[in-house]
């Protein structure tokens, strides 16, 4: 009982776990691993739970493990405060993932993920790509077009969702791709949602060219001003994201019908999010539209319908 409450107070969020000073010397073992990304994936607020009730239990475990990876490389990234800091931690995160490859690994998420790495046979790239991401956001804030939105995107999302494929057995170019529009749909849809938080970090995300073909100036919008040129610029933006959700919605037919259930309901989150935003008449400068609970709940009800009406059909 002594050990297990020992444990739990070494439980501290990523940048509480670099600043601390004894925290590099501790000892974990594969228990004490597990518990600790499943207490960080478990006590981190997000639009939806990170496993959903409906996935096999046998994976929720490897679900946990997966995040707590993805949580610490965007906590290194975007709670540290300092960029030199952030490039330097992250460039030690890569490291530490390299090591666990190569077969060791100290750190308690990497200690939990060896496991889960080895038993579905990941590749190392989706989360060397995922890193590369986070340190892209520490010196990069401005993109020109569109195919530089998605370059990141190829980085920053499209390797989550092919993480998930691997979990759940799947390993084919045609699911991923589909994955792929998913995911950068899903990426766009939380840069549109907030276009104002990321101006607080003097991140643009939205392609230049978009903005200069509609008379929209960088400036414009950090003096947050609602132009119809803004109003232009966004309309452009949600409908690129809308079309990739589109195209990626014939992939929850292609799965398990458990995993199909959160991949609908990621979609149609997202879409919901565009939604919200057309119905604030694209002022996310304003206002930052969000999904509230009943929504949340009523999304699901109708995706279980959806999964249900499909496997009857």
């Amino acid at each position: 009982m002594h050990a297990d409450r020992a444990v739990r107070q070494r439980f501290l969020s990523p940048r509480d776990f670099v600043f601390h000073s004894e925290a590099a010397s501790w000892s974990w073992s594969a228990p004490e691993a597990s518990a600790y990304t499943r207490w960080l994936a478990t006590s981190h607020y997000e639009n939806f739970h990170v496993v959903s009730f409906l996935l096999p239990k046998r994976l929720h475990q490897d679900f946990f493990n997966v995040y707590a990876f993805c949580r610490w490389s965007d906590d290194l990234g975007d709670e540290i405060g300092d960029t030199a800091e952030s490039l330097r931690l992250l460039q030690w995160w890569r490291g530490e993932l390299e090591a666990m490859f190569a077969g060791k690994a100290s750190h308690p998420v990497f200690v939990a993920l060896r496991d889960t790495a080895a038993r579905h046979r990941l590749p190392v790239q989706p989360f060397a790509d995922l890193i590369t991401a986070f340190e892209q956001d520490q010196t990069v804030t401005r993109y020109r077009s569109w195919e530089d939105v998605f370059a990141y995107c190829r980085y920053s999302a499209n390797p989550v969702g092919r993480l998930v494929l691997y979990l759940c057995g799947y390993r084919d170019a045609e699911r991923q791709r589909l994955s792929d529009a998913t995911c950068t749909a899903l990426q766009l849809a939380n840069f549109w949602q907030d276009v104002a938080v990321d101006l607080e970090k003097d991140r643009v995300y939205i392609p230049l060219d978009v903005m200069d073909r509609h008379g929209c100036t960088v400036e414009d919008l950090f003096a947050r001003k609602n132009s119809t040129a803004f109003r232009a610029v966004m309309v452009e933006c949600t409908d690129v994201a809308r079309k990739l959700f589109v195209e990626g919605l014939a992939l929850p037919a292609l799965v398990d019908r458990r995993l199909a259930v959160d991949l609908d309901l990621f979609s149609r989150g997202g879409l919901k999010v565009l939604q919200k935003i057309e119905r604030l008449d694209y002022n996310v400068l304003a206002k930052r539209p969000a999904i509230s609970k009943p929504e949340r709940v009523a999304l699901l009800l109708r995706t279980l319908l959806r999964v249900a009406f499909r496997k009857a059909a």
